[in-house]
């Protein structure tokens, strides 16, 4: 099944959405779709890889227009369900939104990179463990941290905030921000997925990843599989190098923290961590090479 949809409906559900897509993945998506033959299969990779697009997209294909009784976090399918011209019609719907600064590029630069590599290592790590929806995995990969640059556009300086957030040995990323603005990026996050119809579980995994102790607190059967998404996380968040990119730190607080529980809930050891950092580093995945094992 696929659908076209009008401009009204293209126009109403894009209200609100505020991340700017990256400008090369814009280019290679026009570039796809001027082909004499478009591949929907390219086009969902290249969906894929932006978290502003991927977010519109999932937004589209779990509105009311659509009517699907199951909330899709599979890009691919819902590129598939959507088809080729609504696709591209939401796509040259954000690309006229788009246009930013070399300025703005520049500082989202981190954010798009991060977004591509952790959604890859814990799409790969969901695997390795036997995670039974490696594509809820990829998912909360791409868009846990979704909140950045919109708290980017709402606060001036927010990088230097997020900086200082990172360089605490004993508190909380997000309490960092709140003392600041009384709101931080996880919040933001959660919210920005909700209005995109991501499932609930996942958007509360957004609320939740500076947090994970609390819900590794909770003992309910129901919370297993966010606790399983939340440890893919932070193990991707690690191997990726966020306390570096985003907090420029040679060393990474949180993990320190959590590392003992979430390596136990996993079934993991250090050795692990190792030998999928070096299977990442091959695949072509940005990894920190520098161990802290």
């Amino acid at each position: 099944m696929s659908m076209d949809l009008t401009e009204d409906q293209i126009r109403h559900i894009l209200q609100g959405i505020k991340i700017p897509p990256q400008p090369q993945i814009l280019v290679d998506l026009q570039m796809e779709q001027f082909l004499p033959n478009p591949d929907l299969n390219r086009i969902a990779e290249f969906v894929s890889q932006d978290v502003g697009l991927a977010g519109t997209i999932l937004k589209f294909v779990n509105s009311p227009v659509v009517g699907l009784s199951n909330k899709i976090t599979s890009i691919s399918q819902a590129v598939s369900l959507l088809g080729l011209n609504s696709v591209v019609n939401i796509v040259n719907g954000l690309s006229i939104k788009g246009e930013m600064s070399d300025e703005t590029i520049v500082e989202l630069t981190g954010f798009w990179d991060t977004a591509n590599d952790i959604s890859q290592i814990a799409f790969n790590v969901a695997k390795r463990i036997g995670c039974p929806a490696p594509d809820e995995a990829f998912t909360l990969g791409l868009f846990h941290n979704c909140g950045i640059p919109l708290m980017m556009q709402r606060f001036n300086g927010y990088l230097d905030t997020l900086k200082a957030a990172y360089a605490s040995p004993d508190r909380l990323i997000t309490e960092t921000e709140n003392e600041k603005y009384n709101t931080n990026h996880s919040v933001v996050g959660y919210f920005t997925a909700k209005s995109w119809n991501l499932p609930l579980h996942i958007c509360e995994a957004i609320s939740d990843h500076h947090h994970i102790e609390r819900s590794f607190q909770a003992t309910h059967p129901s919370t297993a599989h966010k606790k399983t998404l939340l440890s893919i996380l932070k193990l991707s968040e690690h191997l990726c190098g966020n306390y570096v990119i985003f907090g420029e730190q040679e060393q990474d607080f949180e993990w320190e923290r959590i590392k003992k529980s979430v390596l136990e809930y996993m079934g993991l050891t250090n050795y692990d961590i190792e030998d999928m950092r070096e299977a990442f580093f091959e695949m072509g995945i940005n990894v920190q090479t520098k161990s802290e094992a």
